[in-house]
């Protein structure tokens, strides 16, 4: 079993229910709804939270204040006084407030006076972000994934043109770009784990420790999602830099190496960026054997900040071009999504699906940050080898989520995929019929300055002791690459599935 806690995951807890969200019209109106259901606590975790978040937009214009979640939760928390409703948001520079509508001012200024506790965390290093995003309701039930609480996540699963909906809340009324996003749901234990995460997130900011909930039997179960995982292990993977008095955590970074190193027929992965250097050996090196799985890798076409133009686009060209040089058997699909007008969209998920027994969501990218810098939080579901119903239904919704990229039924792709026996091979075969919003994500040539950014990896740090020493960054890189290829070997001799000696570990050679 790849989730082994202590190793790469902070905690393994038996899940009543689960289920994934694809895209936020359906997790905005279920957060709706397990709110109103709760009985004691309602714990919210954001990179960003945007009380003028509306629940369900509406075409015409802008929604009630009482439909958007800061009105709506100050609302409850008055009217329920029994209800614990705190947020925890990450207190963002200022530059990156002001990229977002200045979301941590309006959200005090939304709070003040109110029940609700409200609360900006800079417990990081200079220049790390807390990335991780949740909601947890009387530790029983709890949403996990990447998406923020902000006007500009909410999109449908198909992703409509010009839909009216998706449009700013200023005076300007602009369209917002399309965008991908997916949640991950769970119920019983794990919830509870996620929940005592949450407060000890609280006692490093705050300096005091919110009490513990005993979870209720209530049905908390949003009406609107129907379980799609029943009984299964759930791992909670972290991210957290070794600063102060904090133990570094790389539950995230590692379950990504021990997993892409199992895989047997398939590494389906969609992600926000990859530039990781690591994860590119990793699956550099499953490309290179003659029987590995094959890769999947949706993106977007190019990041929505300038910023990371700059930085994570040029690099994930190097990711690319060192997993082109290593795919001699034509098992790498690389594709970037549009719209069905062919406009780009956004990628903002973080989601993997290793075969068809491990379904993983969360809020961890594919680069450097993510690994050791940032705090992140990654929700897993792995099926028991035996659970043939499980590996179905994940199997199914990997086919769900190819068939909402293409725009066609969930059956189409399943047919295809019957035909070609690959999943790569079944999006091509339905490319070539016609089907092209995937299109091919390919390298882009480097000039001197961007090869410059990409080779020291600026604005991606390896963790805190190099975040401000570039120059330190590729020795930290070449430490973490030896470190992965010894949990490779170290898999391999546990007889997990990972490299032997026909399947070799990954190597340690430059990648940019």
């Amino acid at each position: 079993m790849l989730l082994r806690a202590g190793e790469t995951c902070w905690r393994v807890e038996r899940a009543d229910r689960a289920a994934l969200i694809v895209d936020m019209a359906d997790y905005y109106l279920a957060a709706r709804q397990a709110f109103l259901k709760a009985r004691s606590t309602i714990h919210l975790l954001n990179w960003a939270f945007d009380p003028d978040t509306p629940f369900a937009p509406a075409a015409g214009g802008p929604a009630p204040a009482e439909e958007r979640f800061g009105p709506f939760l100050r609302r409850l928390a008055e009217q329920r006084p029994e209800l614990d409703v705190r947020i925890l948001c990450w207190k963002s520079a200022l530059p990156i407030a002001a990229t977002q509508r200045f979301f941590p001012h309006r959200a005090k200024q939304c709070f003040e006076g109110s029940p609700v506790r409200f609360l900006l965390d800079a417990t990081v290093p200079l220049g790390a972000c807390h990335h991780q995003k949740m909601i947890i309701v009387d530790d029983r039930l709890a949403f996990c994934g990447g998406a923020d609480i902000a006007p500009d996540r909410w999109d449908t699963a198909e992703h409509l043109d010009d839909d009216p909906r998706r449009r700013s809340l200023g005076w300007r009324h602009r369209p917002y770009v399309s965008r991908h996003e997916v949640m991950g749901l769970v119920e019983g234990p794990p919830a509870a784990a996620l929940g005592e995460l949450f407060r000890e997130r609280w006692r490093r900011a705050a300096g005091e420790l919110p009490p513990a909930v005993a979870a209720g039997a209530a049905e908390l179960w949003p009406s609107a999602i129907p379980p799609q995982l029943g009984a299964i292990d759930a791992g909670v993977s972290r991210t957290q830099p070794g600063w102060r008095d904090e133990v570094e955590a790389r539950e995230c970074e590692a379950l990504h190496v021990a997993a892409i190193a199992a895989a047997r027929r398939c590494v389906y992965l969609e992600n926000q960026y990859f530039t990781s250097p690591l994860i590119a050996d990793v699956l550099a090196a499953r490309l290179v054997e003659p029987d590995g799985p094959e890769v999947i890798l949706i993106g977007a076409e190019h990041s929505p900040s300038w910023f990371d133009r700059v930085t994570m686009d040029r690099t994930r060209s190097v990711f690319l071009k060192r997993l082109r040089a290593s795919d001699i058997h034509g098992r790498l699909h690389a594709y970037t999504p549009t719209t069905a007008r062919g406009r780009p969209m956004i990628v903002h998920a973080k989601l993997s699906i290793i075969d068809d027994g491990l379904l993983r969501i969360g809020s961890a990218n594919l680069n450097n940050r993510s690994g050791g810098f940032d705090t992140e939080c990654d929700l897993s579901f792995e099926a028991d080898p035996a659970d043939e119903a499980s590996h179905k239904i994940i199997a199914g919704l990997r086919s769900r989520l190819v068939a909402h990229w293409l725009g066609l039924p969930v059956r189409a792709v399943e047919q295809a995929l019957a035909a070609t026996g690959a999943l790569g091979l079944a999006i091509e075969r339905l490319r070539q019929g016609g089907q092209t919003r995937l299109k091919p994500l390919s390298p882009k040539p480097l000039g001197p300055l961007a090869a410059f950014i990409a080779s020291y990896h600026l604005g991606d740090p390896i963790g805190a002791p190099d975040s401000w020493k570039p120059w330190e960054r590729k020795p930290a890189l070449e430490n973490r690459r030896l470190a992965a290829a010894q949990a490779m070997r170290d898999l391999a001799m546990a007889g997990d599935g990972a490299p032997t000696p026909e399947r070799p570990a990954a190597a340690s050679g430059a990648s940019g």
